[in-house]
């Protein structure tokens, strides 16, 4: 039986936006699969791994509704490989898919849609806010390469998004260094925060295609759904209290001074050819009028950059991970930033000069 007809692009996006949560090996394994319906003329797509669901709209249909499940990188695979504009049927007889295009026939297995779990949705809503993509998309951007990654803190594998009155505030640590942004939302929203994992921040990330346009976030009981477009994700929240940021944003650090990201960049990008593998350290030595960047790796090999600042204070050095200083340079679109170092062995700020909205800090680390 027939049951779609349409070009590629129009199922193969949508496709794409579920895809990216859809595990290959489950121990259920229809998890590996995408659940496909057509209601009332309208294609909906979900996957979900329990843990994160993920439902966007597909193409129109003229044809009669149903509903099935299918592999979803298999699916995905075919439409990718198939010529730009193909026009693709597909069939649905038994447990049986068969895509067509031109020449070109794929059968595929299916499992039964009456088997697919998905997750059960909290209804209590706590907290409801809408900003533009473009915030949002900016925000994340600035923090979230400074979550963990596999660390025993689970908290810490994820990303802090608070809201308090008409402020939206995302943190994310890896109890090395700690990246804050807030912007100010039109809300008035009691004080409340959640952890959203990994796994969804990098979901989120990519479904923020659309700078202008709106996304809603709702707080749910132990979930959070975001709603943008046509596109709902929800997800489940890691439980865990996560570190006061607050306490870590250094206070006194009075030797302050500005510089161009770019060059900054640049130099470090350069320097770290020779670093060492392991550890990843570079010196910073502030002095006046001077920045000195150094590595030295195992092989007593040494790179060294000059960068000249407007800065006359007293001298300090310090060594950081230079992964880290290159990490918050790549992902700010600043044409400065400014550095700020306090005592010996006491950690660095990076901000964005006259900008309170973001804040970066990195603690040193002994070479």
């Amino acid at each position: 039986m027939l049951i779609l007809e349409t070009n590629k692009d129009a199922l193969l996006k949508p496709l794409q936006t579920v895809t990216g949560i859809v595990e290959r090996r489950h121990t259920l394994p229809i998890l590996s699969n995408v659940l496909i319906d057509c209601q009332d003329g309208q294609v909906g797509l979900l996957g979900t791994d329990l843990e994160i669901q993920i439902h966007t709209d597909g193409p129109k249909s003229e044809l009669e509704n149903f509903k099935l499940t299918v592999n979803a990188k298999k699916l995905q695979d075919i439409l990718r490989a198939l010529p730009d504009n193909a026009t693709i049927k597909m069939e649905h007889e038994g447990t049986q898919l068969t895509v067509k295009a031109g020449k070109g026939r794929y059968n595929l297995q299916t499992l039964d849609a009456r088997d697919f779990p998905t997750m059960d949705i909290a209804e209590n809503i706590s907290v409801v806010f809408t900003l533009t993509q473009e915030v949002l998309r900016e925000m994340l951007s600035q923090v979230q390469y400074a979550m963990a990654v596999q660390d025993i803190r689970f908290y810490l594998n994820g990303l802090l998004m608070q809201v308090d009155g008409d402020m939206l505030r995302l943190v994310a640590t890896d109890g090395h260094r700690l990246a804050y942004a807030q912007h100010k939302i039109e809300a008035n929203l009691p004080k409340s925060e959640l952890v959203l994992p990994r796994k969804t921040v990098l979901e989120l990330f990519k479904l923020l295609a659309f700078p202008n346009e709106p996304i809603t976030i709702e707080f749910l009981h132990n979930q959070v759904r975001f709603s943008a477009r046509d596109t709902i994700i929800v997800s489940k929240i890691v439980e865990g209290k996560f570190p006061d940021y607050e306490r870590v944003i250094p206070q006194d650090n009075n030797k302050i001074f500005r510089l161009s990201r770019t060059v900054f960049l640049d130099s470090l990008e350069r320097a770290s050819i020779l670093a060492s593998e392991k550890f990843k350290g570079t010196t910073l030595s502030v002095k006046p009028g001077l920045l000195v960047i150094t590595c030295i790796n195992n092989e007593q090999e040494k790179a060294q950059e000059e960068i000249e600042i407007a800065y006359q204070g007293e001298e300090v050095e310090l060594s950081f991970n230079i992964q880290y200083l290159m990490d918050v340079l790549r992902n700010l679109h600043s044409e400065d930033v400014q550095l700020a170092f306090g005592a010996q062995m006491q950690s660095m700020l990076l901000t964005i000069p006259d900008n309170n909205d973001f804040k970066y800090i990195v603690m040193p680390m002994r070479i």
